[in-house]
C-alpha cells in the first residue's frame, strides 16, 4: 500500500485561516470531562430520581447504551471517518474531522474530539434515541453511551501517550499503532477491539517461530 505522510511532530499544522475558528479546534485531553460528567450526574438524577426508573431497569437501560456505542464508535471511525471523498471541499472536511490526526499523531491538543464537534453530535444522538426509545428510558441509555464516548476519549489519548508494559492495554495500543502506521484500512477499533474481530478488519496475529 502506499505511504502516507505520518509527522513526528507533537504539533499539528494550522487547519484554520482564522484566530477563531483555530483555538477550537484543539482542546485538552480533560475537557470532555468537565463537559459531559455533569451531564451523566444530571441523567442519573434524572432517571432514578425523577423518572423513578427501578435499579435494575436502570442498569440495564445503561450497558446496552454503552453496547450500542461500541458500534457507534466503530461505525464511525471505519465508515464516516475514513470515507475518503474526491471533491476538494470533502477531503477538506475529512482532513479537519480526521485526516489531520492521521497525519499528525502526536499533537494532544487533536486527540479528542473539541466541543465544538462533539456537543452537536450529542445533541443530535440525544434527540435521536429521546423519539426512538421509551419515555424516559433515554435517561439511562444515554448515560452508558456518552459514557462510551468518555471513554473512547480518554482510551484513545492514553493510547498516544501512555507506556504500557503488558496485558489488554498494551495490545490494545498495539492494535492502534497498527492502524496509524501500518494499514489504516484496518484496526477501527479503538477502545474496543471485538467488532474488528466480528467484521473481520483487524490485524493477523504473527505466529511464533516452532
Amino acid at each position: 500500500m502506499a505511504k502516507n505522510f505520518i509527522s513526528n511532530s507533537k504539533e499539528s499544522t494550522r487547519m484554520f485561516k482564522s484566530d477563531l475558528l483555530e483555538p477550537l479546534s484543539k482542546v485538552k485531553y480533560y475537557v470532555p470531562l468537565i463537559i459531559y460528567v455533569p451531564l451523566i450526574f444530571f441523567l442519573a438524577w434524572k432517571a432514578l430520581f425523577d423518572a423513578k426508573t427501578p435499579l435494575l431497569e436502570f442498569f440495564g437501560w445503561l450497558v446496552f447504551g454503552l453496547f450500542i456505542w461500541t458500534i457507534t464508535e466503530y461505525v464511525l471511525h471505519r465508515w464516516i471517518f475514513h470515507f475518503y471523498p474526491t471533491s476538494k471541499w470533502g477531503k477538506r472536511i475529512h482532513f479537519i474531522f480526521h485526516g489531520v490526526h492521521h497525519d499528525y499523531p502526536n499533537d494532544a491538543h487533536r486527540l479528542v474530539m473539541p466541543p465544538s464537534a462533539s456537543i452537536p453530535l450529542a445533541l443530535g444522538f440525544y434527540l435521536f434515541f429521546d423519539w426512538l426509545l421509551p419515555d424516559t428510558k433515554e435517561y439511562s441509555f444515554f448515560i452508558g453511551f456518552i459514557g462510551g464516548y468518555l471513554f473512547y476519549d480518554m482510551v484513545h489519548y492514553a493510547l498516544h501517550h501512555a507506556n504500557f508494559k503488558s496485558g489488554f492495554w498494551k495490545t490494545l495500543k498495539h492494535h492502534h499503532m497498527l492502524h496509524h502506521y501500518q494499514d489504516a484500512s484496518k484496526g477501527f477499533g479503538v477502545s474496543w477491539m471485538f467488532w474488528d474481530s466480528i467484521f473481520r478488519s483487524g490485524f493477523e496475529k504473527k505466529r511464533e517461530a516452532q
